[in-house]
């Protein structure tokens, strides 16, 4: 696990290495064992290295023996040694033990064509030398991260915005469709990021970047490609119990000690199960839980299941002020706006992991890949009318996070006369679908291409990596996903409850009565704490804030904040307002800024 940066020039140009020093430096948190930087030609590559997998052999940049092709690379190859024996039957000869080194051979041999073969979650930069190319390619899920940007003399890459923000011309401009998509999605999806020219590489994808910055677009994988399926139960569970246990024995290679983020629910109970039952020992596993409010937590439930495994278990019970004091850091962590307070508690439990260890096991897309949340089996009336008043996407993710009345109030001039629908990317994704497709599965595939790796994953990785953490999800194997997205609905969803084949296997595993509760999701105190005086102060620091000014109405905010501390509301709209001021703050007015991980979040404002 690491972060990778770099850049190729036009023809005739040499890279800067102090450019590639300031790019790796600005991602060192993601890699603090080693870092490296190579030169070739036009190419230069760069990496901040966390070590997993041939601790003593895999320093990056890696070269081929031939001096042909040039590796940086962020993630696992969890099917490494699988590959590598069939690459030595070929004549390749490996010279370290990463699984990185994997990912030149296999291209030495197969070219592109070698992207279907590799199993895991990954990132990467490859220079081939002899074509005069830089391949840029993403796990088939977006489980890895990795942005580009198009400058005059050069197309530049990187794990994470920030190592980019340097070699932009000028100040950073905004756009103002990811904005609004932010505001009322709670994430910007799609290829463009807030920032213009800044862009993903999109999942399941490698870009091919000639010497003249041509890119040609090479897709290896789509959910749209996996087919409905006819099978029955007990085939399905056979089938299931085949690809967790070799999903999971994959998963568990590591040459460091492994641990477990613990919340209670299904998925995390299941990755439990599965870590004891291929012999993880006693595993370090931790949960999260608040004190001084009235949300319920997971806490006894994640400690039952931890002791029924015999696992070595750290519960943390939160103060508000703790968990709230994480936003200035989270936000600098994410790169980009999204509004899942879930990072709060996410980040703490990554820096107390990340104390004892460089890998945690986690359970998302437990409930993407199985159909376990409710809005993938909402009632037929309710799904005629939103589909009747709001058409494009079968009436699913019609509903924005702010406010229409908040919205026009405080949305400023350009926010307002964006033609853009705030909706465009579910609507793309709803309409790529094949026709025969159940509303379900495309309810599935949906979340799988944007809030998955656009949100969800985004906190995953960046939540993590910003204390030097692995995370893995064995749940977003890519063969788990195609097997759950072609289950007939009936083996998704039966009597109102999602996740029903997942569930039926794992039963005979957990402990008993643990899939009797309710999900309950993993939720953060925010109406305790954004109230009173707290919501005054925010108020008052938005209205001074630059970014805030440009982009909204200020003087409609002491209205907001009233109605906030009278319980009518606002409490997302005053909330994504300040997150939003903060990340202006550290990505447009002071790239390079870093705030530590317990600030006061009004401090950060203005």
């Amino acid at each position: 696990m690491c972060g990778i940066s770099g850049f190729i020039l036009r023809p005739g140009q040499r890279p800067e290495t102090e450019t590639l020093s300031l790019m790796c430096g600005r991602l060192a948190h993601r890699g603090p064992d080693d870092s490296g930087i190579h030169c070739s030609g036009p190419v230069g590559l760069a990496q901040t290295r966390l070590s997993i997998i041939g601790l003593a052999t895999g320093h990056q940049p890696m070269v081929s023996a031939d001096g042909r092709l040039a590796l940086a690379a962020n993630g696992e190859v969890y099917n490494y040694l699988e590959l590598n024996a069939e690459l030595r039957a070929l004549g390749r000869r490996t010279l370290t033990d990463s699984d990185s080194e994997t990912i030149l051979h296999a291209y030495a041999v197969h070219g592109l064509d070698f992207l279907t073969r590799l199993r895991g979650m990954y990132a990467f930069a490859l220079h081939d030398a002899e074509r005069g190319q830089l391949i840029l390619g993403r796990d088939r899920l977006g489980i890895k991260p990795l942005f580009y940007v198009r400058l005059p003399d050069r197309i530049a890459f990187a794990s994470e915005i920030k190592a980019l923000l340097p070699l932009l011309p000028g100040r950073p401009q905004l756009i103002p469709s990811a904005l609004r998509q932010f505001l009322q999605n709670q994430f910007a999806g799609g290829e463009q990021t807030l920032i213009a020219g800044i862009r993903r590489v999109p999942p399941g994808e490698a870009l091919v970047i000639d010497s003249e910055l041509r890119i040609r677009r090479h897709r290896y994988w789509s959910a749209l490609e996996v087919a409905p399926r006819a099978i029955g139960f007990e085939e399905a569970r056979a089938e299931l119990d085949s690809l967790m246990r070799e999903a999971m024995r994959e998963h568990m290679r590591a040459d460091v000690p492994f641990g477990l983020f613990l919340s209670g629910g299904v998925d995390s109970a299941v990755l439990a199960a599965m870590l004891e039952e291929q012999g993880a020992g006693r595993i370090k596993s931790y949960s999260v839980g608040y004190r001084g409010t009235r949300m319920a937590h997971e806490l006894d439930e994640a400690a039952r299941v931890a002791e029924h495994f015999g696992f070595d278990h750290h519960p943390l019970e939160l103060e508000l002020d703790q968990v709230f004091g994480r936003i200035p850091h989270s936000i600098w962590c994410a790169d980009e706006l999204m509004r899942d307070y879930a990072c709060l508690p996410t980040s703490i439990l990554a820096e107390t992991a990340g104390r004892e260890l460089k890998v945690v096991f986690s359970g998302e897309g437990g409930d993407e890949v199985f159909a376990g949340y409710g809005r993938y089996r909402p009632p037929l009336a309710e799904r005629w009318v939103k589909s009747i008043l709001h058409p494009g996407s079968g009436g699913f993710r019609t509903r924005g996070q702010w406010s229409g009345h908040w919205s026009r109030r405080l949305l400023g001039p350009a926010l307002r006369a964006e033609p853009e629908p705030d909706r465009s990317p579910f609507l793309r994704a709803w309409g790529e679908t094949p026709r025969g497709w159940s509303d379900m599965r495309r309810r599935q595939y949906t979340d799988l291409v944007t809030a998955l790796p656009d949100n969800l994953l985004v906190k995953t990785d960046r939540m993590l990596m910003g204390f030097a953490l692995e995370g893995r999800v064995p749940f977003l194997d890519h063969r788990i996903v195609e097997f759950g997205l072609s289950l007939p609905d009936a083996l998704k969803v039966r009597g109102h409850q999602g996740k029903w084949l997942l569930k039926r296997w794992a039963e005979p595993r957990l402990p008993p009565g643990h899939l009797d509760r309710r999900k309950r999701g993993f939720h953060v105190p925010v109406g305790d704490w954004l109230t009173g005086e707290v919501a005054a102060g925010v108020g008052e620091r938005l209205m001074r804030n630059p970014g805030v000014r440009d982009w909204f109405r200020a003087e409609a905010i002491p209205e907001l904040v009233a109605a906030r501390q009278h319980g009518r509301g606002g409490g997302r709209e005053l909330f994504g307002l300040m997150q939003f001021a903060i990340w202006h703050r550290l990505f447009i007015e002071r790239p390079g800024l870093a705030p530590a991980p317990d600030e006061d979040p009004l401090d950060w404002i203005a």
